[in-house]
C-alpha cells in the first residue's frame, strides 16, 4: 500500500518537526526587546528599505521604542537607538557589550581564527589593539612625524588639483590617494605615487569592499543565508575578491620588510609586529596570517571613512558658500595663506573646527555601527538580553536625537560654538564611535581632518556646475558616500 511508505510517513513528520524547531528556537526570553513581526525563515530581510537602511531603522525606534528587536533571517540583532540609550550601550555598560558576534562573511574574509583588529575577541582583541595604538602614537602623533607627513601630503593634493586648471573635475579620487597616502606611510613606511598602477587598484579594492560589507549584499542576505549566498552569483562575491587581492599586495609588502628588518630600528607598522612576532606572542595574534587582516583592517578605517569625510566637506561647503567665506576668513586672519597650519592651530580656529565637526555630523560617515554581542546576561533599557545577544548601536539615531541637536537636520556649526564663539565639545558627537570600541585612529583622523581642510580651503575657493544641486542623501554601504559630483577648485 503506496500511503503507508515509510518514506510518505517521514517527510510530513520531518515539516512539522523543524516548523516546531523553528518556532522554539524564534521564541524570545521574558521581557525581550519587541519589534516589527518577521516572517517565518526570512525575518524582516524584505522591510529593511535597501538604499537607506539606517533611516528605516532610525524611523523603527519611533514606533518600538530606543531598544528593538529585528530578525534577519533565523537570527536576531537588537538595535539601540539615540544618544541616552547608545551611551548606556557602549560606554556606561561597556564591559558587556564589546564583542563581536560570529559573522559568516567575516570568517569566509578573515579565515576562520585569524581576525584581525575589528573581529577579534578577548585577549587577541584587547593586545592587539593596545599595539597598534602604540604603533600610532610611536609613528608620528607623539613624535609630529605624522602631522608633517599630512602637510607634505597636502601640497601633492593642492598641485593634483591646481593641474585641473580650473575646470570641473571629480575630486574623490584625489581624496582617496592623499589620504591613503598616510596610512601606507605609517603601514608600510612609503607613500606612493598618485599614477601608481598597483596603489590605484588597491584604492578601488578598498572602495569596494567598504560598499558591499555594509550593502543588502552582505547584512541581509549572505550572513542570514550563507549556506545558500555561497553558492549564488551577485555582487557579495566582489566582497571576496576584492580582499583577496588587497590581502596579496599586503602580503608583497610585508615579504618586502622582511628582507631588510632591522629589530633594533623599526620602520613602521609592519615592521614593529614583525618584531613583536619573533618574541613568539603567536597565540596573541602576534603571526604572519593576522599580520595581514590587521593591516587589512587599519587601511579600511583608516582611509575611506577619512576620505569620505572630506568628500561631504566639499559638498557642505559649496551648498553653504557663507560658511565657506567665514572659514577662509577665520584662515586668513589666523594662519594667512602661504604658512602651512600645524596642530597647535586649532585652539584658534573655533569656527573652522565647528564646522569640522557638523560636516562629520551631517556626513554621517558610519550610520550604523559595528555588530556588538552580549558578554553576559544584562539588561537594557528595562529589557533583558541574554548573553550572546548581536547588538547593533545606531549612530544616525545619535548625531542626528533632537533631545541633543537644536536644529538636527540643518547643517550648523553653531551646534559646536558657545555664544562667545567659543569651540564646545557635545557629547553626543559620535562619529567615531565610543567606549572600548571606539576607533582607535581617532587621534590620527582628526588631525588629518583638520589638515587636509585648512590647506584646501586656504588654497581654493570651491564651487560646482551652474544650476548644479549636490545632494546630501549618499550611498549606503558600510560607509555613507556622496553621489558622483564635480567641482571647480579655483586658486583664490
Amino acid at each position: 500500500v503506496a500511503s503507508l511508505h515509510p518514506t510518505g510517513f517521514l517527510i510530513p513528520v520531518l515539516i512539522i518537526f523543524l516548523i516546531i524547531m523553528y518556532i522554539l528556537h524564534q521564541k524570545d526570553p521574558p521581557n525581550f526587546p519587541p519589534g516589527p513581526p518577521a516572517l517565518p525563515f526570512l525575518g524582516n530581510i524584505f522591510n529593511i528599505e535597501a538604499k537607506q537602511p539606517h533611516l528605516y531603522l532610525t524611523k523603527l525606534a519611533d514606533v518600538y521604542g530606543s531598544v528593538f528587536c529585528i530578525r534577519l533571517g533565523r537570527h536576531k540583532t537588537v538595535f539601540v537607538s539615540g544618544w541616552k540609550m547608545v551611551k548606556e550601550a557602549i560606554v556606561t555598560q561597556a564591559d558587556s557589550f564589546v564583542d563581536r558576534p560570529y559573522s559568516p562573511m567575516a570568517t569566509r574574509i578573515y579565515s576562520g581564527n585569524s581576525a584581525g583588529l575589528f573581529f577579534s575577541n578577548g585577549q587577541v582583541w584587547r593586545r592587539q589593539r593596545r599595539f597598534a595604538m602604540a604603533t600610532l602614537r610611536s609613528f608620528g602623533l607623539a613624535k609630529g612625524s605624522v602631522e608633517q607627513s599630512i602637510c607634505e601630503e597636502s601640497r601633492h593634493l593642492q598641485e593634483a588639483m591646481e593641474r585641473q586648471r580650473g575646470e570641473p573635475f571629480d575630486p574623490v579620487p584625489l581624496l582617496n590617494n592623499a589620504v591613503a597616502n598616510i596610512i601606507c606611510q605609517i603601514v608600510f613606511g612609503r607613500r606612493f605615487d598618485y599614477a601608481d598602477h598597483i596603489f590605484q587598484s588597491m584604492l578601488h579594492h578598498l572602495t569596494e569592499m567598504a560598499y558591499l560589507e555594509g550593502s543588502i549584499w552582505a547584512l541581509q542576505l549572505y550572513d542570514s543565508f550563507p549556506s545558500l549566498m555561497k553558492h549564488l552569483p551577485g555582487p557579495h562575491n566582489r566582497i571576496f575578491s576584492s580582499s583577496t587581492s588587497l590581502q596579496a599586495f599586503i602580503w608583497r609588502e610585508i615579504q618586502r620588510h622582511k628582507l631588510d628588518l632591522d629589530p633594533s630600528n623599526p620602520r613602521d607598522y609592519i615592521d614593529s609586529f614583525l618584531i613583536e612576532e619573533r618574541h613568539g606572542n603567536s597565540q596573541l595574534g602576534f603571526e604572519d596570517r593576522n599580520l595581514v587582516l590587521c593591516c587589512l583592517d587599519l587601511f579600511l578605517a583608516g582611509s575611506e571613512t577619512t576620505s569620505k569625510t572630506l568628500q561631504w566637506g566639499l559638498i557642505f561647503l559649496i551648498r553653504n558658500p557663507r560658511v565657506q567665506e567665514k572659514v577662509q576668513t577665520e584662515i586668513d586672519r589666523t594662519i594667512g595663506r602661504s604658512r602651512q597650519p600645524t596642530m597647535a592651530d586649532r585652539a584658534n580656529l573655533p569656527y573652522t573646527d565647528a564646522v569640522i565637526h557638523e560636516i562629520q555630523r551631517m556626513g554621517n560617515i558610519v550610520p550604523l555601527n559595528g555588530l556588538r554581542m552580549t558578554t553576559r546576561d544584562t539588561t537594557l533599557g528595562g529589557y533583558f538580553l541574554p548573553k550572546g545577544t548581536s547588538v547593533m548601536p545606531n549612530l544616525t539615531s545619535v548625531l542626528f536625537d533632537k533631545n541633543e541637536w537644536e536644529t538636527p537636520e540643518t547643517f550648523n556649526p553653531e551646534h559646536f560654538l558657545d555664544a562667545g564663539g567659543r569651540f564646545v565639545k557635545r557629547e553626543a558627537f559620535l562619529p567615531f564611535s565610543a567606549g572600548r570600541r571606539a576607533c582607535l585612529g581617532e587621534g590620527l583622523a582628526r588631525m588629518e581632518l583638520l589638515l587636509f581642510f585648512v590647506c584646501l580651503c586656504q588654497k581654493f575657493h570651491f564651487s560646482t556646475l551652474d544650476g548644479a544641486e549636490l545632494s546630501t542623501e549618499g550611498i549606503v554601504g558600510a560607509t555613507r558616500t556622496p553621489y558622483p559630483f564635480k567641482i571647480y577648485a579655483r586658486v583664490r
